[in-house]
């Protein structure tokens, strides 16, 4: 698959550039991609924490009053959710949201938004990310010409680039990562998919490797 490879200040870029088709050219499947985002959305989860029930409360179990007589409800101990300090009724349980996702799944996951968005014609193939001066209002004209959509997720290199990721951190419709944080929530998020040449030859080597 060939994809034109642009540039920020619209100038003519080194033509085109060639996509594994192992990568970028798949049939995406709605189950897999589902699966993979329920377990990233699932791995965010913190563990829920428990109450201490009348069982876990360290209370007198002795009863306190007289059965009759004493002009009182008929309490056996201390350790009853009515009294301060007594266990909670029905309190939350722990809950640890650890879920297992096999790599094969996850990596066929990842492969799979890639390819959707080359075959929606959302992705873009950027030469490099350099910004003069690292200027906000410099970039957001570049980008009115590029058409990126209303949000576009970036994804450079081993290292971002410090003038884009300068110039893009008060822009609410970019997001930037390194090519190791690829993933396919995020990918899936956006409308648009944009990648620097490294980080297209990270990701291919990624699953090569």
């Amino acid at each position: 698959m060939k994809v034109k490879v642009q540039t920020l200040d619209g100038a003519k870029a080194g033509g085109d550039i060639e996509l594994n088709d192992e990568v970028f050219g798949l049939d995406p499947r709605a189950d897999i991609l589902h699966r993979v985002v329920t377990w990233q959305l699932e791995k965010r989860r913190g563990t829920a924490r428990g109450a201490r029930e009348r069982s876990d409360v360290a209370r007198t179990g002795k009863k306190f009053g007289r059965q009759k007589g004493g002009g009182t409800a008929r309490h056996g101990d201390r350790r009853a959710p009515i009294f301060i300090g007594g266990g909670k009724a029905h309190g939350p349980r722990v809950r640890d949201f650890n879920p297992s996702l096999n790599k094969k799944v996850r990596a066929l996951g990842l492969k799979m938004a890639l390819s959707s968005k080359a075959k929606d014609g959302k992705l873009i193939v950027m030469d490099n990310l350099d910004v003069d001066g690292g200027k906000t209002k410099t970039l957001k004209e570049q980008l009115g010409k590029l058409g990126f959509g209303k949000n576009a997720l970036v994804i450079d290199g081993d290292a971002l680039n410090v003038a884009f990721a300068r110039a893009s951190s008060n822009l609410r419709e970019i997001n930037l990562l390194p090519a190791v944080g690829a993933n396919v929530y995020d990918i899936l998020a956006h409308e648009t998919l944009v990648l620097t040449r490294a980080a297209v030859e990270k990701l291919e080597a990624r699953f090569n490797g």
